[in-house]
């Protein structure tokens, strides 16, 4: 199958060598096309492989009008622009995804691109991936156990999943609605909770002695305040008319009874470990990072879509509402 990945990222990385591996011709839109070599390397937990890329260029009119999948592995900012930039070189039988969806994407796409165009984006990301050496390494640091997509613009739901669970080498099941893939009480939720509870009375000034790890010091307030916003996203599932489950309430999920539990939860998972708190360095401490992803795609990219979509909903939810308003201020005034 003809594939171009657009973006140059961790799962770009992977998804390029996973599927150029399996003998599909992979090509990569990037902004740093220099960088790439010909040929990349995964390491993976079941041994290392290596994949050839048919072309790596900055121009989609390179790589776009022959690709009969164009799979997007960017960061939500990036998304609308990227669709822009490849709309007129797509043929009309391409098929148009992204890794994962709650960053907008189908909203996006919605707006963008042709109701010809099928579109299709997975719940969650199909690997765990770092990139070791820009543009000839890559990391796959763990594969799902199965995936969920959502399918839009297509009669052809079932054949399009069925190419998905191939390319993938994983089971594929389809979502009903694309708001099961689009919103998420994941990132969404779980980061803002705990940056707000770290956060909400900084101000110009204050410095911070240490910087505490994200997940391993985790406080039974942020705990509190996730199944808080969690209870109001469940309440705008019902809404929506999901089934139940289709999205875990975060309790079901983590497989903890309480605040108490998902505190202790949180902070033993192994995969979490190390992973400081954004902040940067500054005389005399630490003071928290705006610029950070944690609050440049959480927010406008995660929340904001619960948000919007409650409120065209008429759903009430004040909690979201409110870390979602903070958030935003704080990427505002950095931005200003």
């Amino acid at each position: 199958m003809r594939i171009c990945i657009c973006g140059g990222g961790n799962l770009g990385h992977v998804c390029a060598g996973f599927l150029a591996n399996r003998g599909h011709q992979v090509s990569v839109l990037t902004t740093k096309p220099e960088r790439w070599s010909p040929e990349i390397e995964i390491v993976a937990p079941d041994g290392t492989f290596k994949g050839h890329l048919t072309q790596v260029s900055s121009h989609p009119d390179e790589v776009i009008p022959q690709a009969e999948m164009v799979l997007v592995c960017l960061p939500g900012y990036a998304i609308h622009d990227e669709l822009i930039k490849i709309r007129p070189y797509l043929s009309k039988t391409c098929q148009v995804g992204t890794v994962v969806s709650s960053t907008g994407f189908f909203f996006e796409a919605f707006n963008v691109l042709s109701t010809g165009i099928a579109l299709f984006g997975f719940q969650r990301v199909p690997f765990i991936s770092r990139v070791v050496e820009y543009g000839r390494i890559a990391e796959l640091k763990g594969y799902k156990e199965s995936l969920h997509v959502a399918i839009e613009h297509t009669e052809s739901k079932e054949g399009l999943r069925q190419t998905l669970e191939q390319l993938f080498e994983k089971p594929v099941t389809l979502a009903e609605n694309y708001y099961e893939v689009s919103l998420s009480n994941s990132n969404p939720l779980l980061h803002p909770s705990r940056l707000y509870t770290m956060w909400k009375d900084w101000h110009e000034g204050v410095v911070y002695p240490h910087n505490p790890q994200f997940y391993a010091e985790w406080t039974l307030e942020a705990s509190t305040l996730l199944l808080q916003m969690d209870g109001e996203f469940q309440h705008l599932l019902k809404a929506l008319g999901l089934k139940d489950g289709c999205i875990p309430p975060v309790l079901h999920y983590y497989e903890v009874s309480d605040a108490e539990t998902l505190t202790h939860k949180l902070r033993s998972i192994k995969a979490f470990q190390n992973i400081a708190s954004p902040m940067k360095a500054v005389e005399g401490g630490f003071i928290p990072d705006f610029n950070s992803r944690y609050f440049t795609e959480d927010f406008p990219y995660g929340t904001r879509f619960i948000v919007e979509t409650a409120h065209k909903q008429n759903v009430y939810v004040p909690t979201i509402d409110c870390i979602y308003q903070w958030g935003l201020s704080k990427i505002i005034s950095i931005s200003i």
